[in-house]
């Protein structure tokens, strides 16, 4: 047994239930537990019976304050009335408190006692192993078996490191159960492809650990890329829409390297396969990319950005030379020279390793501006120092740092360390950046039913397509200059958002007016004109009488700006003669667009004002009275609108910007 073999209750609780099927009787004992039950045992010796817990309580102890105290595992074989029973007896450390795992079961006499009985009892035994050796979710061997059994062997063996992709986003989008059965099937691909003497281990949670014995690196390398293909291939019952994807890093294990010693090597290959997923990288395939020009790009240019951060050049060196194989590394010698290359490189520096204590602007100065500039979103920084006080430590986490590594630095470590805090961040940007595409597909979907409503509108109305683009980019500026200026009205980004969507949707009642009155070419008659002020009433109208709908903003929103977009501030704009903040600041919004684009526009009945002329007549009042604060945003956006109308007339109907991007930033 590997006598420092660590783990947590959760997983000895559930290495407890698998014994739980072959052993009599599975439990933990710590020190104080084995002296109370020798105590007993020696004063109730003499009442023990046949029972199972009854005979537990017997020989518990015999063996077991032994492997506690020797750290190591001890196993024996022990008469107990007329039976015999197997003992064995595991050394733990369970969330940092030694223990002892003991296991009890009753031994089949027939296999002691008959011809051959040594070889039955051991074949029995390892019967045992190989079930304490499997891996429940999977079935093929789990992590103890290498610790125990496999590290120590020697090749020549290919060794290869294969990690599921996306693993924690199966979980998080579809469930644990997709998960499972996504491990389950990459499991039950690999074993179809492999020989019987080949070993596959779950090394971890979403990677597995190859082992291909005497195989050349040409059959190995297509092993490997076969694995893969066939992988990419599958599908996992019941979840059709998982693209299953691995990434394998492989090495070749020569007669006189452990496999443990070379488990390092394909590990570091498979995170640089990681980098691109879906892919094969070994000694013998490095990584070859095409810049644009059709010039190979160096693989050096394709690894991740360290920024090592320490007054100590010899600290520095040493990280540097740690991390070298798989890495680049920049150096800044104080927290200032820290920041200016942060600015300088941005997102470009993946993690950054940051000592704490520094002459100057100390890791914690360094720290505070990080967050100040939101820098610790998208960079991991994980804290090196050789102070190990627990508020000290406990500040740092506090103030963002993703870990802790003390000096002097263990290699091994150091190396985990960071290559799991960059795999964690990729993993986390791509179900963000997932989650953003989604989110703008079902605002692309919405937005083209919107326009392509309005549009209808439009087209009856002979007016220019362009005319519902134009109202939604002069309401998106104006909406954002408001903001700029006042906080008056609490828009968030999702309001700004849901209000110029909702302005396509403006004269959405003129459905319901004749084609006469709508493309009448000269003047309306007062009758007309009045017939023509119902489609504020019709569109809202229209909107209230969808029903099941009626808690949705978007049709609060669009139901405010259709009934008041003709609103005006001194209170004689129809239909309902609202005056001042009694209009709806979404309807306010929409009337200066639609009075902007109505002046600048060409219809049957006029030509169109240019911008200047059109401002002019709007801020003189000739169009109404408007909000004086809504004026002073047209005064201020004047210069962009011209070239912001010219790009919108340049788009498609559906701009695929904001309200997506905003969203991502906010994340």
């Amino acid at each position: 047994m590997d006598s420092d073999y660590k783990i947590t209750m959760e997983q000895a609780e559930t290495e407890m239930a698998c014994y739980r099927k072959i052993f009599s009787e599975v439990r933990l004992l710590d020190k104080e537990a084995l002296e109370s039950l020798k105590k007993e045992r020696e004063s109730t010796s003499d009442n023990i019976g046949n029972d199972v817990q009854q005979l537990a309580h017997q020989c518990s102890g015999c063996v077991a304050m032994d492997a506690l105290m020797g750290k190591k595992e001890l196993s024996k074989l022990e008469f107990i009335g007329d039976d015999i029973y197997q003992i064995m007896v595991k050394y733990l450390e369970i969330d940092g408190k030694p223990y002892v795992m003991e296991l009890l079961k009753c031994m089949d006499k027939n296999s002691l006692i008959a011809q051959g009985g040594r070889e039955r009892l051991i074949r029995n035994l390892t019967g045992y192993n190989e079930r304490l050796y499997s891996d429940v979710l999977t079935k093929v061997y789990n992590r103890r078996y290498f610790e125990e059994e496999l590290k120590n062997q020697k090749g020549p063996a290919g060794i290869a490191m294969i990690d599921l992709d996306d693993f924690k986003l199966h979980n998080d989008t579809y469930g644990h159960k997709a998960g499972d059965m996504a491990l389950a099937t990459v499991t039950q691909v690999i074993s179809r492809y492999i020989r019987k003497t080949d070993i596959l281990v779950r090394y971890g949670g979403d990677e597995f650990l190859l082992i291909i014995p005497n195989v050349k690196e040409a059959e190995f390398t297509h092993r490997l890329q076969e694995i893969l293909d066939r992988i990419h291939a599958a599908t996992i019952p019941g979840y059709a829409r998982i693209q299953l994807s691995v990434s394998i890093g492989g090495t070749i294990a020569s007669a006189d390297e452990t496999i443990e010693s070379v488990v390092g090597r394909a590990d570091r290959f498979m995170y640089q396969a990681k980098t691109h997923k879906n892919l094969v990288v070994t000694e013998t395939n490095e990584i070859r990319n095409q810049d644009e020009d059709g010039t190979e790009v160096d693989r050096n240019e394709l690894k991740q950005q360290i920024l090592i951060v320490d007054d100590s050049e010899l600290n520095r060196e040493i990280l540097a030379e740690i991390l070298h194989p798989d890495f680049k590394t920049m150096e800044a010698c104080s927290g200032e020279e820290c920041l200016s290359m942060l600015r300088q490189y941005g997102a470009g520096i993946s993690l950054v390793l940051l000592d704490i204590v520094m002459p100057g602007m100390d890791g914690f100065a360094v720290l505070d501006e990080m967050n100040r500039d939101h820098w610790l979103e998208d960079i991991p920084v994980i804290m090196i120092s050789s102070e190990e006080t627990e508020s000290y430590i406990r500040r740092a986490y506090e103030m963002g740092v993703s870990d802790y590594i003390s000096r002097p630095f263990d290699s091994k470590v150091v190396y985990r360390r960071v290559y799991n805090t960059i795999k964690l961040y990729v993993k986390q940007r791509h179900l963000i950046t997932l989650v953003t595409d989604q989110i703008r597909e079902k605002e692309k979907n919405s937005q083209i039913l919107v326009d392509i409503l309005s549009h209808i509108v439009e087209f009856r109305n002979g007016e220019s397509g362009l005319h519902v683009q134009h109202i939604k980019t002069l309401t998106g500026l104006l909406l954002e200059r408001l903001v700029q200026k006042t906080d008056k009205y609490h828009l968030q980004w999702s309001d700004q958002y849901m209000i110029t969507v909702a302005s396509a949707l403006h004269d959405i009642g003129k459905v319901g007016i004749d084609e006469k009155i709508l493309n009448k070419p000269g003047r309306l008659t007062k009758e007309e004109f009045e017939e023509m002020k119902k489609h504020t009433l019709i569109g809202a109208s229209m909107l209230k009488s969808l029903g099941v709908y009626q808690d949705e903003e978007l049709v609060k929103v669009a139901y405010q700006i259709c009934r008041w977009h003709h609103e005006r501030y001194d209170g004689k704009g129809y239909p309902d003669g609202l005056k001042g903040e009694e209009i709806p600041i979404s309807a306010q919004v929409v009337s200066v667009a639609d009075v902007y684009d109505a002046l600048t526009s060409e219809r049957v009945y006029k030509k169109a004002f240019t911008h200047e002329n059109a401002m002019e007549m709007i801020l003189a009042g000739e169009c109404g009275t408007f909000n004086p604060l809504l004026l002073e945003c047209l005064k201020d956006i004047a210069g962009n609108i011209p070239v912001e109308m010219a790009k919108a007339a340049e788009q498609p109907t559906y701009s695929q910007g904001s309200h997506a991007g905003k969203l991502l930033e906010s994340i």
